[in-house]
C-alpha cells in the first residue's frame, strides 16, 4: 500500500530523515516509536503529501506521488488523523465537521447525517451532534476528529498520537474500535501499553533512521 524509498528531508538544517526506507502492505498494524523531534509526525506528513521530501520516492497504492494532485487523489483512501485537534476541526458544531468529509464525497445531507450519527456511535459519542466543537474537551475534540476521518470509510488510516488526553475508559473504546477493525493502519505513540495491544509490528525512528524494534 505504502513504499518509500531513500527519503532524506531536513528541517532547519537538521537532517530528520536519512535515506529511510519503510513499506507498508495490506492488513498491517504498525506503531511507529521515537523520541520528539525524530520524524514520526514528519514521515506522517510526507506519506499524505503534506510535507515534501528533499529526496527520495513515495509510492501509494502502486503509484509514485509527487505532485499535490497525486496526493490529493489518495486523502480519501488514507484518513489522517492529526496530531493536534484543533488542526483538523473547523465547523461550528461536530455534525458539521463530521459530515464535511462524506458530503464532498458526493453524499447527500441525509446519507451524511445517517454516516455521523454511526461513527459517533462507534466511539461512544452519541448525542454530540449539535455540540460547538470549540466547548469540547482535549478528549472529546481528539475523538471527535478521529470521527471525521472515519466518516469518510478509509481503506487505511494513519494515527499521530491518538490516545494523548483521553482517560482509561476512552482509550478502551479506542482499543476496541482498532482491534475490530479490517484497516491497516499506522500509529504514532508515545504509549507502550497502546502500541501492545493494538498493533502487530513496531518501527522506531532515531537518528534520521527507521528500524523495526
Amino acid at each position: 500500500m505504502i513504499r518509500l524509498k531513500n527519503i532524506c528531508f531536513n528541517y532547519n538544517s537538521r537532517q530528520v530523515l536519512d535515506n529511510v526506507h519503510f513499506r507498508v502492505d495490506l492488513g498491517d498494524r504498525i506503531g511507529l516509536v521515537g523520541p520528539n523531534g525524530s520524524g514520526k509526525t514528519t514521515l506522517c506528513r510526507i506519506i499524505m503529501g503534506l510535507l515534501t521530501p528533499d529526496a527520495g520516492e513515495v509510492e501509494i497504492f502502486g503509484q509514485t506521488r509527487r505532485k499535490e494532485t497525486d496526493f490529493a487523489a489518495i486523502r480519501g483512501r488514507i484518513g489522517f488523523l492529526f496530531q493536534y485537534p484543533d488542526d483538523q476541526l473547523f465547523c461550528p458544531t461536530v455534525l458539521e465537521d463530521v459530515a464535511f468529509g462524506p458530503l464532498n464525497q458526493g453524499k447527500s445531507p441525509d446519507e451524511a447525517k445517517r454516516i455521523v450519527q454511526a461513527t459517533l456511535a462507534r466511539l461512544n459519542l452519541t448525542g454530540f451532534e449539535e455540540r460547538f466543537t470549540h466547548k469540547l474537551s482535549g478528549g472529546e475534540k481528539r475523538l471527535v476528529s478521529l470521527a471525521t476521518v472515519l466518516s469518510m470509510e478509509p481503506e487505511m488510516l494513519v494515527l499521530d498520537e491518538p490516545t494523548t488526553g483521553l482517560d482509561e475508559q476512552t482509550i478502551e473504546t479506542l482499543v476496541h474500535l482498532l482491534n475490530n477493525t479490517n484497516l491497516t493502519y499506522i500509529i504514532v505513540s508515545h504509549d507502550k501499553e497502546f502500541l501492545e495491544r493494538t498493533t502487530n509490528k513496531t518501527f522506531s525512528i532515531g537518528g534520521g533512521e527507521i528500524a523495526c524494534s
